[in-house]
């Protein structure tokens, strides 16, 4: 496993274990961040482990003109459920999802300092949010980091409290990404969540092309 020094570059994507896992250490500075994030790189650690860096094999994407969307949700989006904005309440957020308790998780993956940096990205326009308002209380949302000049959006975290908040917002703004041309949008990781709403894994090299870059 290699060990990355505060200002050393990443290794080939190549050199990612079974798993993904392709470095540890390193820093959250804001370069290092749009660098891996334009070869294909995230982080996802948390509090009681160091900094750790991510590239699968496969890679879970969603293609914008394949989501599904079940019946239930296509009533609720014609009844205009929720109101939807975008790049409002970042830090709102980017918070609310650090302290949504997840199945399996015992404790945050997002860290201060990763909140300090993202919404740093934020402030460049990179790291971009959705917010879900019911009756003037924000009930949902996701962030993620939008490559526009790839035509590809990452996606980092939703949260939700009330039913149906989260996934509306999703869609909501994954039809925006279409009608502006993205063609792809990372999900990272397989979840059966994510699956049920027309995602796939697709080849680590496949995802790359995306990019502009291979392995």
């Amino acid at each position: 496993m290699h060990y990355l020094e505060p200002n050393e570059k990443f290794p080939p994507i190549t050199e990612a274990d079974e798993q993904g896992l392709l470095a540890i250490g390193g820093d959250l500075s804001i370069s290092r961040l749009i660098y891996a994030y334009n070869h294909g790189i995230f982080p996802w650690y948390d509090a009681s482990q160091p900094l750790l860096w991510w590239s699968p094999d496969p890679r879970m994407v969603l293609f914008p003109e394949k989501l599904k969307v079940s019946k239930s949700m296509k009533q609720l989006l014609r009844k205009k459920k929720f109101t939807v904005s975008f790049n409002t309440h970042f830090n709102a957020v980017i918070e609310a999802c650090a302290q949504i308790r997840r199945d399996g998780q015992h404790g945050t993956w997002i860290t201060r300092e990763m909140i300090a940096s993202y919404n740093s990205l934020h402030k460049l326009n990179i790291a971009q949010s959705v917010e879900v308002w019911e009756n003037g209380d924000l009930v949902g949302g996701l962030y993620g980091i939008y490559l526009k000049d790839k035509n590809v959006f990452c996606g980092e975290s939703m949260f939700t409290r009330v039913s149906n908040a989260s996934k509306y917002g999703f869609i909501t703004l994954v039809n925006k990404l279409k009608e502006e041309g993205v063609k792809l949008i990372d999900c990272q990781v397989y979840t059966r969540h994510l699956e049920s709403l027309g995602a796939e894994e697709i080849p680590r090299d496949e995802f790359l092309s995306y990019l502009g870059f291979s392995s």
